[in-house]
């Protein structure tokens, strides 16, 4: 049983040391702001106000407190060993094999998974750009074949969804209908990453500029077009006006494209080693960056909901150019401008992540937990080739089969529980002796505070949604009886943890981490659940039938016993 622990030692001559700390706080926000304010802000937007509703803000509020706490959990992470690197090694080092090896393969969802809801979406600002331009592409050929149809079957108001399907050419009782430019970026990604590509600092951070001057023009130019009403829609079965017109539970099912939007903050634990007093600069920089980017997130969905009926968002994959469709605002000069620089955006993101995911594989497979194949680097060029290939086919094939919907909840339900798994492993760490120039996460008692934060949170919930506590248990309700579950669950939870925290005298700031963490999961549905547990199931059978007896750590261990 121990072996499946056995932790992986790293010195400080197994990467380049030596780094200067020349980052201070306003640079740390910047990373940061460079790093949450990506594909999510100009992708996942637009599911996440179809599902939530106007509402979809206090989910914002929520996913910036949880990733705020979790980002100081990867930051003492970070501290633990002498090199920088990814989740996975940080917790090879702390953790040990198998933890190392769950938290990898969840990278493996976040990285290559999403990536491809990446490629719909740019596929959708790509489409929107050249229509403006007027050369058309037809709806067959830029969605997938089961978005379309379910846009059909369920009467959406996505008319280009529907006209895909029923315009959609015919071999034999089969629809041809396929994303022709989501598996084109993707190839030419892949063949860009396999060829080697550096990335461009001076770029990226002009591409920062870009994009934020572009959420400014949005906000500055859709403010005057904002309908107040439709922040207070009615509810179609009710026939009530509410900020929330789905409901609480309606909100949370907005998680997953919520939370897609802060993907990529984590990075920012690794900037330790080159930040001038890290113990104060980086939780401030972290934190300052995370409520930035949570204010812009509320402005940007407000001036969204307000100047067109949250309905109308189902299946949008470009929601910061369809606000200026002609159906919509009709300002052609402003859908061109989104749609141009959303298309540069998201091909660096799309690059970014195809280039991490290869080296995720690299790593893995030097210790052994892959086959070898995965360390092949190219004579010529020099990059992990074969790793690179296999995440294009990765990428590209359930392009065919899949659709944003069930993408963007696949690839967050992994990311947020390797972060349950951060925050709750930080809590199972031995205390570490303060060393100058490294990052220490401040020990807060939770024996008092975090029962009174959680019981007094659960109080005045009670007080402001007290039907939904008369109908908790109510699991059958068609509507609703999945996230009843999933709050009931939640609430056992946190209370074991309340008595836990009392007993142990727990840290507050991990044991935050892990709840708030534990909450966006009870957005999740059972379909999200059933194949988590499948790509989990299968990392399992791949780990025990392959890593466990190939691993340099077993082979260490077994030339210790002879």
């Amino acid at each position: 049983m121990n072996q499946l622990f056995r932790r992986k030692n790293y010195s400080k001559d197994d990467h380049s040391s030596g780094l200067a700390r020349v980052l201070g706080v306003w640079d740390i926000v910047f990373f940061g702001i460079a790093a949450i304010i990506g594909a999510g802000s100009f992708s996942s937007l637009g599911e996440a106000v179809f599902r939530g509703g106007p509402g979809v803000i206090i989910l914002y509020i929520i996913c910036g407190f949880a990733c705020g706490f979790t980002a100081l959990c990867y930051a003492e992470f970070a501290s633990r060993i002498p090199t920088a690197g990814s989740a996975y090694t940080y917790a090879y080092a702390s953790f040990g094999e198998l933890m190392a090896w769950i938290i990898g393969w969840a990278l493996i969802m976040e990285y290559s998974f999403g990536n491809i809801y990446v490629a719909f979406s740019w596929s959708d600002y790509f489409t929107s750009f050249m229509g403006r331009i007027g050369i058309f592409i037809p709806e067959f050929l830029s969605t997938s074949y089961p978005e379309a149809k379910k846009a059909f079957l369920g009467n959406s108001q996505n008319m280009e969804l529907v006209n895909a399907w029923k315009n959609a050419p015919l071999l034999g009782n089969l629809k041809i209908i396929l994303d022709i430019p989501a598996l084109v970026i993707n190839g030419l990604i892949t063949w860009l990453v396999y060829r080697g590509v550096r990335e461009s600092k001076n770029f990226n951070n002009a591409l920062v500029l870009m994009k934020l001057a572009v959420i400014v023009l949005i906000i500055l130019v859709g403010f005057a077009f904002v309908n107040t009403d439709n922040w207070t829609p009615i509810n179609p079965v009710t026939q009530v006006s509410s900020f929330m017109p789905n409901g609480f539970a309606g909100v949370m099912a907005a998680v997953s494209g919520v939370f897609f939007a802060y993907i990529g903050f984590d990075a920012l634990s690794v900037l330790s080693e080159e930040t001038k007093d890290p113990q104060r600069n980086l939780p401030r920089g972290m934190l300052i960056s995370l409520v930035l980017c949570t204010v812009i997130y509320i402005i940007l969905t407000l001036v969204l909901t307000g100047m067109v009926d949250y309905r109308k968002f189902e299946g949008v994959g470009d929601p910061l150019a369809f606000i200026f469709e002609e159906s919509n605002a009709n300002i052609a000069w402003m859908e061109l401008t989104v749609s141009f620089v959303a298309i540069i955006a998201i091909t660096t993101v799309l690059l970014v992540f195809q280039m991490g995911q290869p080296r995720i594989w690299y790593a893995m497979s030097r210790d052994g937990l892959m086959p070898k194949k995965f360390m092949t680097i190219h004579p010529k060029h020099k990059t992990p080739s074969y790793a690179t290939i296999v995440t294009g086919i990765v990428v590209g094939v359930p392009i065919l089969f899949t659709d944003k919907s069930f993408i963007l909840d696949f690839t967050s339900i992994g990311t947020i529980f390797a972060f349950v798994l951060v925050c709750g492993g930080v809590l199972l760490l031995p205390a570490k002796e303060k060393l100058p120039g490294r990052f220490h996460l401040p020990y807060i008692n939770a024996k008092i505070i975090f029962p009174v934060i959680f019981l007094g949170g659960l109080a005045f919930f009670y007080f402001w949604q007290p039907e939904f506590f008369h109908n908790l248990m109510n699991w059958n309700d068609p509507k609703d009886g999945e996230f009843h579950l999933s709050m009931f669950f939640f609430l056992l939870i946190n209370m074991v943890l309340v008595v836990l925290a009392f007993v142990k005298n727990l840290s507050l700031i991990p044991l935050m981490g892990l709840s708030s963490c534990l909450y966006l999961l009870t957005g999740m549905t059972h379909n999200n659940w059933f194949w988590f547990l499948v790509w989990f199931a299968i990392g399992m059978v791949i780990y025990f039938a392959y890593g466990y007896r190939h691993s340099k750590l077993n082979k260490n261990f077994n030339e210790d016993l002879n």
